[in-house]
């Protein structure tokens, strides 16, 4: 495993991305996604995660986080697990599920090509934590989320997508908590 892409210190601030098997447009259905962030609240309330910034795309999430409980990479780990599952069984049981037998076939072609899964594998393996030194990474980390529904063609304006905390940066109801970075000072 690379020595690179690590939580070193868990006193900062981390930008995190992970992305599902083979880039599969999952998170189209608010189901799927309200798994995510029912996870991310159990992770806030019982294991110390702290969320910053967070955006869900079709395929792939964009966090900042820190934490002052567990050990970022074992909250990760361990949410990464669940949702596997929660969304594994999501996707057998959504009545309207077009895509059921492909994404299934997918994820269990990724699971058996990999040796640390068994049978079924849902996120790709790493999640690339980058520490955020300053004050200016930060801000620059926080922009990239909030654009990205933006630049996708989804949203006009990044506090227009629902599944992000640029709502919460723009004073609107955010659907989980957060807590706010301080603006950026010159």
């Amino acid at each position: 495993m690379s020595t690179k892409y690590k939580f070193r210190d868990q006193d900062k601030l981390y930008f995190v991305s992970f992305s599902v098997v083979n880039w599969i447009d999952l998170f189209i259905r608010n189901e799927y996604k309200e798994i995510i962030l029912e996870a991310w609240k159990h992770c806030q309330a019982k294991k110390g995660l702290e969320i910053y910034g967070w955006c869900i795309m079709s395929s792939h999430i964009h966090m900042i986080i820190g934490t002052h409980g567990e050990r970022l990479e074992n909250i990760m780990r361990d949410m990464k697990k669940h949702t596997s599952i929660a969304l594994k069984q999501a996707i057998k049981e959504h009545p309207a599920e077009s895509r059921r037998e492909w994404m299934l076939w997918m994820m269990e072609r990724a699971g058996k090509r990999n040796s640390q899964n068994e049978n079924f594998q849902l996120w790709q393996q790493d999640n690339h934590p980058i520490e955020l030194f300053d004050q200016k990474i930060l801000h620059q980390k926080l922009d990239y989320i909030h654009n990205n529904p933006v630049v996708a063609g989804i949203v006009e304006n990044p506090e227009d997508y629902l599944y992000s905390s640029a709502r919460d940066y723009y004073g609107l109801p955010g659907l989980i908590d957060i807590i706010l970075v301080d603006p950026m000072v010159e």
